[in-house]
């Protein structure tokens, strides 16, 4: 199936639910930042160390597979020339809604996060790329594209899925139990039953993949990246989710083009 087309009618129909990774940031979080206080989350609970940022007054930015308003605006608000790139045009329209109301400037590009080919070699210092790329079969061609936009001493921070999360039954974990079913790396498309994909479509949702951290950390390295920073994070208290009790469930890295 197209998996990039049903993910962007899929994410569209989360902008219109409100799910928390829609939702435009505050006024108060832009005047923060351009009061220097930076604050942007590539998982769902730290948020990125300041030490991680580069220099970012009249840097550009590239926000990865990140539309919904919020890491764009907060970073065109602390000064960066920033492009948003999103699967979803309606993710989009909550970048353009903030810049609108906030009077930024932000550039926005509807586009695959694996498929750089709009932008040049070495345009970007900096790509932030929070957890999406989830939603792509196969993850390094992300890290070679952006690896390929950055600039040399250019910054790349993402966050991912640990893949122990795909390892288990979804519908015993969401009661509860942890029991291993699945092998990796996962696929919504070849990992389930034809009833059980079936069932998971039904409502529209996006299609998710679990990769192997050979391929998300592994891939990054051998883009021709450095890693230079590692943290783990797991799910608020608000979300009940079985494995977060026992272990952080998300990664994010700092990697340095050299």
């Amino acid at each position: 199936m197209d998996v990039r087309a049903w993910n962007r009618r899929a994410w569209d129909r989360q902008v219109e639910c409100g799910n928390e990774w829609t939702v435009p940031v505050s006024q108060a979080a832009i005047a923060a930042a351009r009061a220097g206080q930076l604050e942007i989350y590539l998982t769902p609970s730290k948020p990125v160390p300041r030490s991680w940022f580069p220099p970012l007054e009249g840097r550009d930015v590239l926000c990865l597979a990140s539309g919904g308003g919020q890491q764009g605006p907060i970073l065109a608000a602390a000064g960066a020339r920033v492009t948003v790139l999103d699967n979803s045009p309606k993710q989009l329209a909550q970048d353009r809604l903030v810049a609108e109301r906030e009077s930024l400037t932000i550039v926005t590009i509807e586009g695959d996060m694996a498929d750089l080919s709009a932008f040049s070699d070495r345009c970007f210092d900096l790509v932030v790329h929070p957890v999406s790329n989830v939603f792509v079969p196969d993850v390094r061609p992300v890290w070679a594209e952006a690896f390929r936009v950055l600039r040399p001493g250019g910054v790349l921070l993402a966050g991912f899925m640990n893949p122990v999360t795909y390892l288990f039954d979804q519908e015993l974990a969401e009661r509860g139990v942890l029991q291993v079913r699945h092998k990796l790396p996962y696929s919504d498309v070849t990992s389930l039953t034809e009833v059980e994909r079936e069932r998971l479509l039904e409502p529209g949702v996006p299609l998710e993949f679990g990769h192997t951290l050979e391929d998300q950390i592994g891939g990054q390295l051998d883009a021709g990246f450095l890693l230079t920073g590692f943290f783990e994070d797991a799910y608020g208290p608000a979300v009940n989710d079985a494995l977060t009790r026992y272990m952080p469930t998300f990664i994010a890295t700092r990697a340095v083009k050299p």
